[in-house]
């Protein structure tokens, strides 16, 4: 039987603030017929402005979504109303159903194409050109190679002209779009933040990107992990096919937050979890379309039995989600383990001797109290302080941190860095979990 999810992170899958007030309005029994859950499924039709009712479908695992409705955003209101319908309680929606034939259709359809498409990369692996693809590595490197060389001479020739006055409006995105040019996509997004950049900071960005441009240089003479984290700060990917059949790491993952940020051009998701044996944390990344939220959902506060893959550095904490052992459970009724304030920075201090362009590493904090002071919101713990860091999160959201600590020590996760603590989850009184962002 599949565990509920909770509203809180039904809600969290909505593409858009529009939809979530639709949904609202879908999500109780009034509309709905037909419903029923089983085969790791979820389905009903709902009323709507015609005659015959739209059919909807979610697909628990992955999630996927289907519905007759013409909408363009996924999930659509009506996916995202039957989701809140089902997470009000057991008995809104009758558990252990068979699925009505279209909705085992769909299932049964979706099982051959993961099947296909599984079959397939396994025929593209089988039929590479090792050669071929030695010289297509080859010719990127040079490419890259060239790019940071270009970086550094114009990096060098700003500081020569000095940092006082601002470049010229659009100076830095033709540097960026240069950068894409030469297959350096990481060097390109690093570029496009010097524009954003306070005048205060300016050199520092300057010389970690300038640091960045020459280990690419000199990217043989690094050790290994080091040259790794380089390849994946300059843009260098892995397959995720590859890394998988690589080793992995199994444990029980314990969902620690969780965060959308949007652009033009998609919307990033970034899940945070921490082994339960292991104690390693791992950064899981997911993207959508304008309109259409991230695939991967992972309840904050659950605890995920599962493989992990880690993308290679000298401070692993990217990976990529395996195997999976069951469905997302509740985690023990108790906030996670924290560290001081100190403790943290210590932590983050080790990390970044390792990588130096990280700027913050995953972190709980543990009986700490956010207090508004006139510098800005800071944590402590009557011996340590730590700064929130400035535009890490809305004002109305810290007014809700302070309110579910209500002026007691909470337990707290988010990243750790230089430039302060961006909070992302905190633990109440009855160690429930609740997202900030």
């Amino acid at each position: 039987m599949e565990e509920r999810w909770s509203t809180e992170h039904v809600l969290s899958l909505a593409p858009d603030p529009a939809s979530l007030k639709a949904a609202g309005k879908l999500s109780g029994p009034a509309p709905w017929s037909a419903t029923g859950t089983g085969r790791g499924a979820l389905w009903g039709l709902c009323k709507g402005s015609g005659s015959t009712p739209y059919r909807t479908a979610v697909e628990l695992g992955t999630p996927a979504y289907k519905c007759s409705c013409p909408s363009r955003k996924f999930p659509c209101k009506h996916a995202l109303g039957l989701l809140l319908l089902w997470a009000s309680g057991p008995e809104a929606v009758a558990a252990g159903a068979t699925p009505p034939d279209w909705v085992g259709e769909w299932l049964d359809g979706r099982s051959r194409s993961a099947a296909d498409q599984a079959a397939k990369q396994r025929a593209r692996a089988a039929e590479a050109d090792p050669e071929a693809a030695r010289k297509r590595a080859a010719k990127r490197a040079a490419r890259v190679a060239g790019g940071a060389r270009e970086l550094r001479l114009r990096l060098a020739d700003g500081v020569r002209r000095g940092l006082a006055d601002p470049a010229p409006d659009g100076a830095w995105e033709e540097v960026a779009a240069r950068m894409v040019d030469a297959q350096a996509p990481g060097l390109a997004a690093r570029v496009r933040t010097l524009a954003e950049a306070p005048q205060d900071e300016l050199l520092e960005e300057y010389a970690m990107l300038h640091l960045l441009a020459g280990a690419y240089g000199r990217i043989d003479t690094l050790p290994e992990a080091l040259a790794a984290t380089v390849r994946t700060r300059v843009g260098f990917t892995t397959d995720t096919a590859e890394l998988l059949a690589g080793p992995t790491v199994r444990d029980r993952w314990h969902v620690l937050g969780s965060r959308d940020t949007a652009d033009d051009r998609l919307t990033t998701r970034r899940v945070w979890l921490r082994g339960a044996k292991t104690g390693r944390h791992a950064l899981l990344l997911a993207f959508g379309r304008p309109g259409q939220a991230p695939d991967l959902a992972l309840p904050t506060g659950r605890l995920l039995e599962a493989d992990l893959a880690y993308h290679p550095g000298a401070r692993p904490l990217r990976a990529v989600l395996g195997t999976r052992y069951g469905a997302p459970e509740p985690a023990p009724a108790v906030a996670p383990a924290g560290l001081t304030p100190a403790g943290a920075l210590a932590e983050y201090g080790a990390a970044v001797a390792e990588d130096p362009w990280l700027d913050g590493w995953p972190t709980v904090l543990a009986d700490v109290v956010p207090v508004r002071t006139p510098d800005g919101w800071q944590l402590t713990d009557g011996t340590h302080t730590l700064p929130v860091r400035r535009g890490a999160l809305p004002e109305p959201a810290l007014w809700r941190l302070a309110a579910v600590s209500a002026g007691h020590p909470v337990t707290l996760f988010g990243e750790c860095g230089h430039r302060g603590f961006a909070p992302v989850t905190a633990w109440d009184a009855d160690h429930r979990a609740v997202a900030l962002g």
